[in-house]
């Protein structure tokens, strides 16, 4: 291939990767589904719309992105200026100057086969070592997710961070071609030890094929001795020749080659990766607005037992309780269900829970013979214990039907009894009760009727 970029043309097709239509489909799908999304769950996710609507963008219009990663003064930036042809990334030796990525049209010409139109950027990422790493270090990996091919400069053997973020950066799965910039600072020897330790030792290990390639993008001044005719000697101070064509040709066989592959397949891949990413976040916000609503009525539930003054309808008004809670979490999960079959699944509850369940009924029932003696008159004794027992009672009836709802109406191969004695195996009992005591406590100091005043 020759050293020369302009001469590389693509032609105007249409793309004939395998992968290309099956990726712009999947990034379509992956859209409709933001669609679908509540107003909680779209605030949550309106930076990943934002990064799908860029990639949907970026495929269409075949953009290259070709990401450029490296510690403070390995002359990542002096890179991106070698290849352009022209400074368009700022070089300076103070560390910290990148303080952003920063995309830069490579314009050479150059077309992906079968993108007619497509273009080459390079981004400028801030230097793995840079003050401030962690807020740089996430700008780095979504330009990394991002990212058709990741360049990777270096200027000696791999310190630590260097290691560390090559192992992170093969994690997402992207090619990698490493640069071993500043060569003219080393004899042959040097150079040849060095590029055997990288490809043998260090490369080996992150399980990167050992593509690397050579360059000197600002190589330092060297003294020449001049003799004139007479025999007098002078000395002259002069800059060698950027050395990066190399790389330039390594890039572009990389291109020539997988060029449409890379781009399509990589949006397949951001695709992916977002839609489990809101697939998550979705069940999250499911889990958490479920367990909110189970406490709620668990609470709510514990009030009504233990300030109902007439024996037998805190009872009833319990089971009304836990009907309209199990209904609830059916329609948080998507799923119609009507007080019959809430009933019947909270009667599979209590008999899968087994002594556990009729331990609360003995409480209601001693409960219900001191009110009936009291005739109806409510005393925290009997109230707070009772009505935390119902709480209680209520709160795993409610984690129950969360389980069955999450997993599509089902218990699964287990069944109803060893996933509700998990339930109970994995619930902190004391914890429950005295929350829903406290809660009691704070309700009947309030409650200007309460015997408590």
């Amino acid at each position: 291939m020759s050293d020369s970029t302009g001469d590389l043309k693509g032609i105007d097709e249409k793309p004939n990767s395998a992968y290309f239509d099956e990726a712009v489909a999947l990034l379509e799908r992956s859209l409709s589904v933001f669609e679908r999304c509540g107003p909680e769950e779209r605030a949550a996710l309106r930076q990943d719309l934002e990064h799908l609507r860029s990639m949907e963008s970026k495929l269409t219009a075949g953009r290259v992105e070709i990401a450029v990663f490296g510690e403070i003064s390995t002359g990542k930036s002096a890179l991106i200026n070698a290849l352009i042809g022209r400074p368009v990334a700022e070089v300076n030796v103070r560390g910290g100057w990148t303080k952003d990525a920063r995309s830069l049209a490579w314009e050479n010409g150059y077309h992906i086969p079968g993108l007619g139109n497509s273009q080459v950027i390079l981004i400028d990422t801030p230097g793995l070592n840079e003050v401030e790493g962690e807020k740089r270090a996430s700008i780095a990996r979504e330009v990394a997710r991002r990212a058709d091919l990741i360049l990777f400069v270096t200027d000696s053997d791999l310190n630590e961070t260097e290691y560390s973020a090559l192992v992170a950066l093969a994690s997402v799965n992207k090619p990698i071609i490493v640069v071993l910039n500043k060569i003219d600072l080393y004899t042959d020897e040097e150079r040849i030890r060095l590029l055997e330790i990288l490809r043998q030792e260090r490369l080996r290990l992150i399980r990167i094929s050992g593509d690397i390639v050579c360059t000197a993008v600002d190589p330092r001044t060297v003294e020449h001795v001049i003799v004139d005719a007479q025999g007098r000697e002078k000395s002259e101070w002069r800059k060698p020749p950027i050395h990066v064509e190399d790389l330039k040709v390594r890039i572009l066989e990389v291109l020539e080659r997988d060029g449409l592959d890379l781009v399509a397949l990589n949006a397949a891949l951001f695709a992916a990766d977002t839609n489990d990413r809101v697939a998550q976040l979705r069940v999250q916000l499911r889990n958490n607005r479920a367990n909110g609503a189970i406490w709620s009525f668990a609470a709510v539930k514990a009030l009504v037992v233990s300030l109902n003054p007439i024996p037998v309808a805190d009872i009833l008004g319990g089971l009304a309780i836990d009907g309209t809670m199990v209904v609830t979490l059916a329609h948080l999960y998507g799923l119609s269900l009507n007080r019959s079959h809430a009933h019947r699944l909270i009667r599979s509850i209590a008999h899968a829970a087994g002594w556990v369940m009729v331990g609360e009924y003995i409480t209601h029932l001693l409960s219900l013979t001191m009110k009936g003696l009291t005739l109806g008159i409510i005393t925290p004794l009997s109230a707070i214990p009772q009505g935390a027992a119902a709480g209680y009672g209520s709160y795993i009836v409610g984690q129950a039907a969360k389980y069955y709802f999450e997993h599509g109406a089902s218990w699964g191969p287990e069944g109803a009894k060893q996933v509700v004695r998990r339930i109970l195996e994995q619930t902190d009992k004391e914890s429950v009760i005295e929350h829903l005591k406290d809660e009691i406590r704070r309700k009947l100091d309030r409650n200007q009727h309460s015997s408590r005043n």
